[in-house]
């Protein structure tokens, strides 16, 4: 078994080497703040409104899912056409606005509610 931190080339981490030969190769590991959108280097404003359509996206996802609807059908009920609806399934949040994950989830019977908390970082006073 091959240590945490450290991976195999050939067969992953689970260091089981293949044909006999492992190369392993150091990775350098990072302990995540909690918000995987400032760890991938956006602003924190801009990682705040990711985190909220994601919220809302992933919601719309499970609505979906658990109504066991076909991306057609779901098209139908969302006023969108299948393709929309297929960019919805697929994550592809950068496609949506918060507005419109809140109407689509408004259009399934889902009321979203806003819930403010202040800010870890304090705001400058003007």
């Amino acid at each position: 078994m091959i240590s945490p931190g450290i991976g195999c080339v050939y067969c992953s981490t689970s260091g089981r080497a293949r044909r006999g030969r492992c190369i392993v190769k150091k990775v350098k590991l990072t302990r995540s703040s909690g918000d995987v959108f400032r760890d991938l280097g956006f602003s924190p404003d801009e990682a705040g409104h990711l985190k909220v359509r994601s919220d809302l996206m992933l919601n719309l996802q499970k609505a979906i899912t658990a109504r066991g609807l076909k991306q057609g059908e779901a098209a139908e009920l969302l006023g969108v056409t299948q393709p929309r609806v297929s960019d919805l399934m697929r994550g592809r949040i950068d496609l949506f606005s918060i507005d419109t994950l809140i109407d689509m989830l408004a259009k399934l019977g889902i009321r979203a509610r806003v819930v403010l908390q202040p800010s870890r970082r304090r705001a400058g006073v003007a």
